[in-house]
């Protein structure tokens, strides 16, 4: 495998046209697969089902995510990555139209499984075609550009969907994917380089990473970081919507807020994690448990909860960056094994958040699943203070 790297094309303008290229995907992949979170209201009313319903948009597209995380590589076989990114893209386009032209749930929840086929099928190759596209030498820097797509999509999906939404309505906001899919098709066509299959990563050789006790506690606090979030964050609209009583200004304001504050979340991560890696897993996720239960006291006040939802979107962002960081020091000979396990686990977790809130939701209360979300964030934190140990040495 070292010998294949070495040999891994210069870093010429080409190669960094590709990297962008790839970026412009993820930013499409993030603002769709979240998009349902600005939407969740109009996207219930018309399609006639309730607002728990539609938030399993997220649920559907996560596990489907999953499955392709696991077995996308095994089903590839030797077929050249750079036609595999091109069928990601054209699954995409393809989940665009159906949820578009969506009559009823069930086709709506078709739409989300396709977007979750290539969420699970991109995000388990983007490692392995980043190091061979720009050489081991430049990949952080690759990886830096990939990051600015989720950074930007993470910004603006949710209060661009809201404004979108209220224009041209939610059929209208999906469909805008479809454009943007065609132009990201025609410029990965055009800048991609062949990409020549040269390993395949088994699901067994995976799950067999768990086998290390402290790598399975990290993926465990991993996914109970996920699952916290997404119980509480897919249901925020309807929450500002009938407690805080925001109305669609206002609302599309506070979903951009949360969005900026975790730019600058991930921004200050690089700071943070060099000096504070251990104190960032487990503190992060206990910030977000303490904002999840106040803000069952404090939701039908504007101001409150707007302040809580900020340092929310604060310190939300630098998770995933947080445990990545980790991972490449735990497992640092088993990183695209552990990459595609860890897809999985963080789509599982998104999958299992966004149903169990909606569930709460729907049958006990909104306040429930804030409650349930911050339950879940604490015993990611308890978790994070035994994986946090090994931070320095390495399991694999």
């Amino acid at each position: 495998m070292s010998d294949f790297l070495a040999k891994a094309a210069p870093s010429d303008s080409r190669h960094w046209q590709a990297v962008a290229c790839l970026s412009l995907m993820t930013f499409v992949l993030i603002a769709s697969e979240f998009m349902p979170v600005s939407l969740l209201t109009p996207i219930a009313t018309d399609l006639g089902i309730t607002e728990g319903q539609a938030g399993q948009a997220i649920a559907v597209s996560g596990f489907f995510a999953v499955i392709t995380s696991l077995f996308g590589n095994r089903l590839l076989g030797r077929l050249d990555r750079r036609i595999a990114v091109l069928l990601d893209t054209l699954v995409m386009i393809g989940s665009g139209l159906v949820v578009t032209f969506a009559p009823n749930g069930p086709v709506f929840m078709l739409g989300r499984a396709l977007i979750g086929v290539t969420i699970g099928g991109f995000w388990s190759l983007t490692a392995a075609i980043l190091v061979r596209i720009v050489g081991p030498a430049e990949t952080p820097k690759a990886m830096a550009m990939l990051q600015a797509g989720t950074a930007l999509a993470t910004v603006i999906a949710a209060p661009l969907g809201s404004f979108l939404g209220a224009f041209i309505g939610w059929r209208g906001a999906f469909f805008i994917v479809v454009p943007v899919g065609l132009a990201a098709l025609v410029w990965q066509w055009l800048v991609l380089p062949s990409l020549p299959a040269s390993t395949s990563v088994s699901p067994r050789r995976m799950l067999g990473l768990l086998g290390h006790r402290v790598f399975a506690i990290g993926m465990a606090a991993t996914t109970l970081a996920f699952m916290g979030q997404f119980a509480l964050s897919t249901y925020l609209r309807p929450v500002l919507e009938t407690i805080t009583r925001l109305g669609i200004g206002p609302l599309s304001l506070v979903l951009f807020g949360i969005g900026i504050a975790g730019l600058v979340g991930t921004a200050l991560a690089g700071w943070l994690l060099r000096r504070h890696l251990s104190t960032a897993l487990i503190g992060l996720p206990l910030v977000l448990a303490t904002i999840a239960l106040l803000l069952v006291p404090l939701a039908g006040a504007a101001l409150p909860a707007t302040l809580l939802l900020l340092l929310w979107g604060l310190c939300a962002t630098p998770i995933p960056v947080a445990w990545g960081t980790w991972m490449t020091r735990a497992v640092p000979n088993e990183l695209e094994a552990a990459g595609g396990l860890q897809v999985a686990l963080i789509q599982f977790a998104i999958t299992a958040g966004a149903s169990a809130g909606g569930l709460l939701f729907d049958h006990v209360g909104w306040w429930s699943a804030f409650l349930l979300g911050a339950l879940l964030l604490v015993a990611s934190g308890l978790f994070a203070i035994a994986a946090s140990q090994p931070t320095k040495g390495s399991l694999a």
